[in-house]
């Protein structure tokens, strides 16, 4: 019945936008063209290399970690300590955005890991990214990068206790319904085999997901030259944001720090990349990375012919496919309904929604960036611009502590997985303590 009702609100969603919206309004079609860039962008730059080796990866847990070690360690009656250090530390192996994560999340709840050490791992997965609170530092400020890595530490263990709190019946409930199932027949493998082979693949995807830390320098075919982080990348053309003022010669316009700029390919000579000190290791991984992921990639096709029965096999691409068209729509509707919205919303009044460090601010903050998909380390830049338009320090914090473990894509995703009231649960955690957290901040620095 509750699935027959999303699919009715999901229609009826459906037909009142195309009953009521105005197409012939400039900012409705410029909207539309907003939602399906962003489409682009996703499936050319995330789909390939984090999203279809996530379902790879979600469909191999289901298939080849048994559901006896994941209670063991995962479970409602694991260790605290063990379960929730190993659940809330993975970001720092994991550094892919949340979307990555999803399947992954949806693989260790799916064959038995408890609420609360499951939704310690869906936060902390992309919001606890090494690179990406570095550069936080970097750019935005040390005391951010500090209050970033302590917020999101201390959230994932927070919010995964409230969570199995609040639902402890319901996960006692679900505990017995995996304990009475039959034992599975014993595995090929020994335990260390499983492991490595699991921890190959998620090395395969850090490698294709590496994202350079690097300052892009833009020569265009006049001779003009800015710096420029890249925030988005079509067919035909990149979306740019200024790092340092830029005046246009051909339009005599002085573009300021923030300014974004789509920039067709056509005009463009050359791309460099300049490393900031200390982050050389991180650009020469990503410049390096295909070849890291071509190992892994081999590894895994040699590890899988050679210790996987066809049997095995089989249901490894049965799992994989269930992941995939369950996940996947949800994922691209998300990106689309994303990039459709902040079409609509410009970031000058968002700078001046956040302005300060009142509660209003941080809640709007928190909010923003729990809807907002942000691919890995676009915060740090879209930030950057947004501080420039009036953003308190405190809401930045809310917005940096909601937005990488949240977007409207996942947060459909978690929604198919856990249902309406343990998502809603987990969204306004996530955006509650975000808002505290932000004023908290804002009041000391």
């Amino acid at each position: 019945m509750r699935k027959e009702l999303t699919v009715f609100a999901v229609l009826v969603a459906v037909f009142l936008f195309a009953y009521l919206v105005n197409f012939s309004s400039p900012s409705i079609q410029t909207a539309i063209h907003e939602a399906f860039y962003m489409l682009q962008w996703y499936a050319r730059n995330h789909t390939l290399a984090c999203v279809v080796p996530a379902m790879f990866i979600a469909g191999a847990i289901a298939t080849f970690l048994s559901k006896e070690g994941v209670l063991r360690h995962l479970g409602p009656r694991a260790n605290k300590v063990e379960a929730y250090a190993v659940a809330s530390v993975a970001g720092t192996v994991l550094a892919v955005c949340s979307c990555s994560v999803l399947p992954m999340f949806a693989g260790i709840y799916r064959i038995g890991a408890g609420l609360g050490p499951a939704s310690a791992f869906l936060y902390s997965g992309p919001a606890i990214n090494v690179m990406a609170i570095f550069l936080t530092a970097r750019v935005l400020g040390f005391d951010l990068g500090a209050a970033r890595v302590v917020g999101a530490v201390s959230f994932a263990v927070i919010i995964g206790l409230i969570m199995a709190a609040l639902f402890r019946k319901e996960e006692a409930e679900r505990e017995k319904v995996f304990l009475a199932m039959p034992e599975p027949p014993p595995a090929r493998r020994k335990g260390w085999q499983t492991a490595l082979f699991l921890a190959v693949m998620i090395a395969f995807l850090v490698f294709s997901d590496w994202s350079s830390p690097s300052q892009t320098t833009l020569e265009k075919t006049d001779g003009t030259t800015m710096k420029v982080a890249v925030l988005l990348e079509t067919t035909d053309m990149y979306r740019f944001q200024l790092e340092e003022p830029f005046r246009d010669p051909a339009k005599q316009i002085d573009w300021p720090k923030g300014k974004k700029l789509n920039v067709p390919k056509s005009e463009i000579a050359r791309l460099s990349a300049a490393t900031p000190p200390g982050y050389e290791w991180a650009q020469w991984i990503y410049e390096h990375r295909w070849y890291f992921a071509a190992v892994c990639f081999v590894a895994t096709i040699v590890m899988a012919l050679g210790w996987c029965g066809k049997q095995e096999l089989a249901e490894w691409m049965n799992q994989t496919w269930w992941f995939a068209k369950t996940i996947i729509p949800l994922l691209f509707g998300g990106v689309l309904i994303t990039g459709f919205v902040g079409a609509l919303i410009p970031e000058e009044v968002v700078g001046r929604l956040v302005g300060g460090d009142s509660l209003r601010a941080n809640l709007i903050a928190s909010v923003i960036g729990a809807m907002w998909y942000f691919a890995t380390l676009t915060e740090i830049p879209i930030l950057e611009a947004l501080i420039g338009l009036g953003m308190g320090r405190g809401p930045a914090l809310a917005l940096l502590l909601a937005g990488p473990a949240l977007s409207l894509p996942s947060i459909a995703v978690i929604y198919s997985v856990w249902g309406f009231r343990k998502t809603a649960a987990f969204v306004g955690l996530t955006v509650v303590m975000s808002t505290v957290v932000g004023m908290v901040f804002g009041w000391l620095v």
